[in-house]
């Protein structure tokens, strides 16, 4: 009996010290969102339902943004918000999403999943209102930083296509904000470190060999991952002229062609080298000192 009662102990203990950390959920704007979304048109619902419409681990509709925090047993201090992709018309919440989210904290990283609004494809520019909420998504998680056992001047942000594409526009957007201030909520520093993964948007729409008029890399712009397939259309040409303005700024940069994978390929395992992009992300951030403990 004595035998069986130490064995029942032992495998609660080993039980509770792999548990995962329960994840806390928190609504960006507990008053509602400083800008309101307009409504959804007919031609967004219909190029929706091209993509399938309505799909398990797909999420759509998001007007209360809210960011989940995954938290790893033994945290080294670093975060990392995660960005979803969807085209502005819905988040790929799982292989661009949890399953991001599993594997920061396999390496000790805090990860914050971002639900952000969308669609916002009928906005003049679709990207404003989800740069808003990673705006305050970083600045939640710097307020929350010594409660969660985070270092504030380790908080990375990581998107996918339309992800990235917000990403890029919180670490490299220089101009003035587009909501009302909390100074207690709002940290007008973007992210400590970036991965852009397939992400693009900041090309002229009339001449693809330039950036738009409004967009340069700045000076102060964070260190860099960027990640790509070369059969990923003009992605691949976009992440080439990315990564050559911040080697003309001698600014931090990694860039990553794989010849195949295509668009969208998140955490899904397809048998290609692309696949392991995660363990080449990993140790871009190791050589940064990004996976140190605290």
């Amino acid at each position: 009996m004595k035998t069986k009662l130490l064995i029942l102990l032992m495998l609660c203990f080993l039980a509770d010290g792999t548990m995962a950390v329960e994840p806390i959920t928190l609504k960006l704007w507990p008053d509602g969102p400083p800008t309101a979304m307009v409504p959804k048109s007919e031609a967004t619902e219909k190029l929706i339902q091209s993509y399938g419409g309505a799909m398990p681990n797909r999420i759509t509709d998001v007007s209360d943004p809210t960011i989940t925090v995954f938290r790893p047993e033994k945290p080294n201090g670093t975060s990392v918000i995660v960005a979803p992709g969807g085209g502005f018309m819905f988040l790929s919440y799982a292989h661009e999403g949890t399953d991001v989210c599993e594997w920061l904290n396999s390496l000790g990283v805090t990860a914050v999943l971002l639900k952000y609004r969308t669609p916002t494809r009928d906005e003049k520019e679709m990207f404003e209102l989800p740069v808003q909420d990673a705006e305050r998504a970083l600045g939640l998680v710097r307020r929350h930083a010594a409660e969660w056992k985070l270092d504030p001047k380790r908080v990375g942000l990581l998107g996918f296509s339309a992800g990235a594409n917000l990403a890029g526009h919180v670490s490299w957007d220089r101009g003035s904000r587009t909501y009302p201030q909390q100074p207690d909520l709002d940290d007008p520093r973007g992210p400590d470190f970036l991965v852009f993964i397939y992400g693009g948007g900041f090309l002229s729409n009339d001449d693809k060999s330039k950036f738009r008029a409004d967009f340069s890399i700045p000076a102060d712009a964070p260190p860099v991952f960027m990640l790509v397939a070369h059969d990923d259309n003009a992605n691949s040409i976009e992440a080439a002229m990315l990564y050559l303005e911040y080697k003309k700024r001698d600014l931090s940069a990694e860039l990553q062609i794989y010849a195949k994978g295509g668009h969208g390929f998140g955490m899904r395992k397809d048998g290609k080298p692309i696949n392991e992009w995660p363990q080449r992300c990993a140790e871009w951030m190791t050589s940064l000192g990004f996976l140190d403990a605290n």
